[in-house]
């Protein structure tokens, strides 16, 4: 199976780009990248109970796209 490319987000000036995987923390907690992750298992990957990686892609998709997300929302 090959590697999904690597996502960059071009940071803010004065702020580096940040890369990354997308769909990682679906695929590290089993869950299809067309479905929501469920709560608990956010909750779970953000206590580090999968890991020490997806404790810190949970944190990534809660804190930097989720801001993203509402951002772009907020402009349509």
């Amino acid at each position: 199976m090959a590697k999904p490319k690597m996502q960059t987000i071009s940071g803010q000036p004065g702020k580096p780009a940040i890369s990354f995987r997308k769909g990682a923390l679906h695929r590290q907690l089993g869950v299809p990248e067309g479905e929501k992750i469920p709560p608990e298992k956010m909750a779970a990957a953000r206590a580090g109970k999968y890991g020490p990686m997806a404790k810190k892609r949970a944190a990534f998709a809660q804190g930097m796209l989720a801001a993203g997300r509402r951002t772009a929302a907020k402009g349509s």
